[in-house]
């Protein structure tokens, strides 16, 4: 499979969008909870989305940590800015120490094909149930809590998920027409148009941008409760996880090259380090995301280079604006996008073909699907691997 190094279309421009069901809700979350500049957190993903296009010229997925992430909101309260932004330079420190050491690819060794497996199926099957469940809202978007917009006793929101699924069905392989292009914009019309343009307030230009030094309580709170949780399935998904799913669509070819566990490590240890002094959102790669790029026409680091100037011109001159316009996308766009992502990761385990193969696989995939958390699923997943060797099971 030869791929130019950039191409600027609908179908990149599409598959640009395709990892928006991750990116924005938890983005948005963390700018109206916990209180993040939109403007540094837009500036810094699409700085990350530039510089991975320009250094890897595939489409290489930016996202939020999602352990840390769900915690701040879950504890906003606790978990201050000071802290987030320690969690940020903490976490970057350790993934620059096991990319210039080359510790990550000595901890690469222990994720055999099988486990890698699992936790793409896990992921795959989370982010599937998450995106069923954004299409379920009662609610059409995101800050409309106890709103609901219905059509003959329909929630206006399912209506548009069982709309927009069609469409994407129909389009899933269109190259003039783009599927994500499509929903993300018509959704957006209907979004703009719900919350009524009237009555938005529209500033222009960035919102403030501070530069955060905290102190040592402020680490120590970040290294228990954010980044210790966040480290295995970092590993696991955001490197090795992703290195494997880029592999698997694009092939070992001359275009993969650079995309590699230690240069995974060291864009997101550089990433972190910068936006964990500038208090945003701590970030990384993850095979989920180039899944959703990739399902939806994504397949050279133009599309990188295409969405990481939206975000970096909506940062600087539309800060607020930005904010507005992310919100009025659709929560059942948002699920949609999550769904075919999640169907385009869940489909990689056909290359299992070893019934003892397939049950760690499963094994793994069911116990990350139910708790969520993929560490545990990759630990369990390793001790019975090699019980299975140890004890010479065939199944």
């Amino acid at each position: 499979m030869k791929i130019a190094s950039y191409q600027f279309n609908r179908l990149e421009f599409s598959g640009s969008l395709g990892d928006l069901g991750t990116l924005i809700p938890l983005s948005l979350a963390l700018i109206i909870i916990c209180q993040l500049s939109a403007t540094t957190v837009f500036l810094m993903i699409g700085i990350f989305y530039l510089s991975c296009g320009f250094f890897y010229k595939l489409p290489i997925p930016v996202q939020p940590l999602k352990v840390v992430s769900a915690i701040a909101i879950a504890f906003p309260a606790k978990i201050t800015l000071p802290v987030l932004a320690a969690s940020g330079l903490t976490f970057g420190v350790i993934l620059l120490l096991l990319s210039l050491t080359g510790l990550i690819n000595w901890i690469a060794k222990f994720f055999s094909k099988p486990i890698v497996r699992g936790i793409q199926l896990g992921l795959g099957l989370i982010l599937i149930s998450k995106g069923i469940g954004f299409v379920l809202k009662p609610e059409l978007l995101i800050e409309q809590t106890g709103v609901i917009n219905s059509f003959w006793g329909i929630s206006a929101n399912l209506l548009l998920g069982i709309i927009g699924g069609i469409v994407t069905l129909i389009l899933i392989s269109n190259k003039r027409f783009p599927a994500a292009l499509i929903i993300v914009i018509g959704g957006l019309m209907v979004g703009l148009f719900t919350r009524s343009l009237s009555v938005m307030d529209f500033n222009f230009g960035p919102t403030p941008i501070q530069l955060y030094i905290p102190s040592f309580n402020d680490f120590s709170i970040a290294l228990i409760f954010l980044v210790i949780p966040q480290v295995p399935l970092t590993l696991g998904n955001a490197v090795i996880g992703t290195v494997d799913t880029c592999q698997s669509l694009f092939k070992k070819e001359e275009a993969t090259k650079k995309v590699t566990n230690i240069n995974l490590s060291l864009s997101m240890g550089i990433i972190n380090i910068i936006t964990g002094f500038l208090g945003g959102m701590p970030m990384c790669h993850g095979a989920g995301g180039l899944a959703a790029h990739y399902r939806f026409g994504a397949r050279t680091g133009g599309s990188n280079l295409m969405i990481g100037t939206v975000f970096l011109v909506i940062a600087l001159g539309f800060g607020s604006i930005g904010l507005v316009l992310f919100s009025s996308i659709p929560n059942a766009v948002l699920g949609i996008l999550l769904l075919f992502a999640g169907l385009e990761l869940a489909v990689l385990i056909r290359d299992i073909k070893e019934k003892n193969d397939l049950f760690i696989t499963i094994l793994i995939a069911g116990i990350g699907f139910v708790t969520t958390n993929m560490g545990i699923a990759f630990f369990i997943g390793i001790i019975v691997t090699h019980l299975i060797k140890w004890k010479k099971v065939v199944l």
